[in-house]
């Protein structure tokens, strides 16, 4: 196996273990930590060049992901979108790369909007008993409560990650 392709290797690895840690803690508390995110940048700088991509590629990643942040905390500031949701959506930007942005941000909103949907549905039944001393549960299912929209954001990330050219390198 080439350098590259174990890179490649450890990248996914790195991806799926990052947007699992993503959704769980974005469900149990609504947050995505800072520690996760940077975990992700750095793993993006180590693994990049040894996959193969150019200085050209890493640099329009970068600069896409730099307008995905700009863009992410523009929403945030208009309280739309929480913190990490922005910081997570910029360095999954810069992971998918320049040509699959468009439409890693197409999937996370029909993907968000399906969540929220669904979300509102759950949000009208009763809670049954056994589920209303769960925290997290309690937390989601109360009205008027954020939609922890890093399950979008995640989701779409593992649909389109195996388009990209990590996944090129792998095999």
């Amino acid at each position: 196996m080439t350098i590259s392709a174990l890179a490649a290797t450890a990248a996914m690895l790195v991806f799926v273990f990052t947007m699992v840690c993503a959704v769980v803690t974005d469900l149990a508390d609504n947050k995505i930590r800072n520690g996760l995110v940077l975990l992700f940048l750095l793993a993006y700088g180590l693994l990049a060049p040894f996959a193969g991509f150019t200085a050209h590629e890493i640099a329009w990643s970068a600069a896409v992901a730099g307008g995905v942040l700009l863009a992410a905390f523009i929403l945030f500031s208009l309280g739309w979108m929480g913190g990490g949701d922005a910081k997570l959506a910029a360095v999954t930007a810069l992971w998918v790369g320049a040509d699959y942005t468009p439409a890693y941000l197409v999937y996370t909103a029909l993907l968000g909007g399906a969540f929220t949907l669904a979300l509102l549905q759950f949000r009208m039944l009763a809670l049954p008993a056994g589920l209303q001393s769960r925290a997290w549960i309690a937390r989601l299912h109360a009205r008027g409560s954020d939609v922890p929209y890093g399950v979008a954001l995640a989701s779409a990330a593992l649909v389109v990650f195996p388009q990209t050219h990590w996944m090129m390198v792998m095999f």
